[in-house]
C-alpha cells in the first residue's frame, strides 16, 4: 500500500485489509499481520481512515470467521473428525480449544485471536457446541477488535521505524509488496519445515497394517495401543480387536511389563503423526519394540481388516484365539503422561 499514490491508499486501503483478513480467516496462509502494520503506518501518515480499516478488518475476520462456524454447525463433528485427521498439529489445537472452552466457555473466542494456531479453529469447534449463535459473534467481535487495534496501533506507534525499513527497501531496487511476498514465503517454509520435524519419527520404521496383522497371528501378538481422542473414539468407538486405550491424560504410569512386549501404537492422523510421536517418546524411555501403524486406522479399514463392533461384544465365538488372547488389557486403559522409567522391570 505504502509503494502506491496517497489518493490509491486512501481509496484502496481498506479493500486491501478486507481481502487480506478474509483469506487469513479462511484458512488460506496469508499472514495478516504484515498488511495491519502497513495500514497502521498510512493510518498514522494521515493517509487511512483508522475507522474505515478497523471495519474492513472487522468485516473481513467476521465473514471468515462465519463460514467456519456455519461449516461446524452444519457438519457438526464430523468435520472436527476431518479436520483432525489432517494431522498432529491440528489434533493438537483442537484439543486444547475444546479443553479452554470447557473451562472458559465462549469467552475463549475472543482470546484465541492472539493464540497462534488457536484462532482458525474455535470457529468449526464453536459451531459443534451449543453456543449460540449472537453469544459467539459478540465473543468473536470482541476478539477481532482487540486484535486489529492492537497491531494497526503498532504500526502507528512504529511508523517512524517501518518508514526506514521501506526507505532502505526501495534503495535496493524493491517495493513493499516484495518484502510482503518474502515474509509470506518464509512464513510457508516455516510451516512446512515444522511438519517435517514432526514427522521426524518416520525413521522409526512404522509397521504396515499387513505386518500388523501378521503379528497378531503370532503366539505372542502385539499390545495395540489405540491413542485416538477421546472424542474419536465416542464418535467411532470401533477399534482394531483387541487394542487397549491409550489414556494420554491419566497421571498414573505405564505398565513396566509393556518393556517385554511389541508395541504398536495407531491414531486417526492422515500421516499417523500422533501415533509416531508417542512411539518415539515410548522409545526414548527405554521401550524399544514399540512401532507406529502406518496411516493409522484409515489405512487398516482400507486394507479390509476388521474393526471390533460398536455395541461392545468384541469376544463372540466368531473371534479367532489371537483377538481374544490380548483382549484382557481392556479392562482398563493404559496410561502414557509418567512413562515408567528406562530400565524399568517387567512386572
Amino acid at each position: 500500500m505504502v509503494d502506491l499514490h496517497p489518493s490509491a491508499i486512501s481509496t484502496w486501503g481498506a479493500v486491501v485489509v478486507f481481502a487480506n483478513v478474509l483469506l487469513t480467516r479462511l484458512g488460506i496462509p496469508v499472514p495478516a499481520v504484515p498488511v495491519l502494520l502497513l495500514a497502521g503506518t498510512a493510518i498514522a501518515n494521515g493517509h487511512l481512515s483508522f475507522w474505515h480499516v478497523l471495519t474492513a478488518a472487522l468485516a473481513g475476520a467476521l465473514i471468515g470467521d462465519g463460514v467456519w462456524f456455519t461449516a461446524g454447525r452444519l457438519l457438526g463433528r464430523k468435520l472436527i473428525q476431518t479436520l483432525a485427521r489432517l494431522s498432529a498439529a491440528v489434533e493438537t489445537r483442537m484439543r486444547k480449544a475444546r479443553a479452554l472452552f470447557v473451562r472458559f466457555g465462549p469467552a475463549i473466542v475472543s482470546v484465541s485471536k492472539f493464540v497462534p494456531g488457536l484462532a482458525i479453529i474455535t470457529p468449526p469447534l464453536m459451531g459443534t457446541t451449543r453456543v449460540g449463535v449472537m453469544i459467539f459473534f459478540a465473543w468473536d467481535a470482541v476478539g477481532i477488535l482487540a486484535w486489529a487495534t492492537f497491531w494497526l496501533l503498532g504500526g502507528a506507534i512504529f511508523e517512524r521505524q517501518l518508514n526506514l525499513l521501506i526507505y532502505e527497501v526501495r534503495a535496493h531496487g524493491w517495493t513493499i509488496l516484495d518484502v510482503l511476498f518474502v515474509i509470506a514465503a518464509c512464513y510457508l517454509a516455516f510451516r512446512f519445515l515444522q511438519r517435517l520435524r514432526m514427522q521426524h519419527p518416520l525413521s522409526l520404521a512404522p509397521v504396515s497394517p499387513e505386518q500388523v496383522d501378521a503379528m497378531m497371528r503370532a503366539d505372542k501378538p502385539p499390545i495395540v495401543l489405540d491413542a485416538r481422542p477421546e472424542e474419536v473414539k465416542r464418535e467411532t468407538p470401533q477399534p482394531i480387536p483387541g487394542a487397549v486405550p491409550l489414556d494420554l491424560r491419566s497421571p498414573d504410569t505405564v505398565d513396566a511389563a509393556l518393556l517385554a512386549r511389541d508395541v504398536v501404537v495407531y491414531c486417526v492422523c492422515a500421516d499417523d503423526v500422533t501415533a509416531k510421536a508417542l512411539s518415539e517418546k515410548m522409545r526414548n524411555r527405554g521401550f524399544t519394540r514399540v512401532r507406529a501403524l502406518r496411516g493409522g486406522l484409515d489405512a487398516w479399514e482400507r486394507r479390509g481388516y476388521a474393526v471390533e463392533p460398536s455395541n461392545g461384544s468384541a469376544n463372540t465365538e466368531a473371534q479367532s484365539g489371537r483377538e481374544r488372547a490380548h483382549a484382557s488389557p481392556q479392562k482398563r486403559a493404559i496410561t502414557l503422561r509418567g512413562i515408567a522409567p528406562r530400565g524399568a522391570a517387567s512386572s
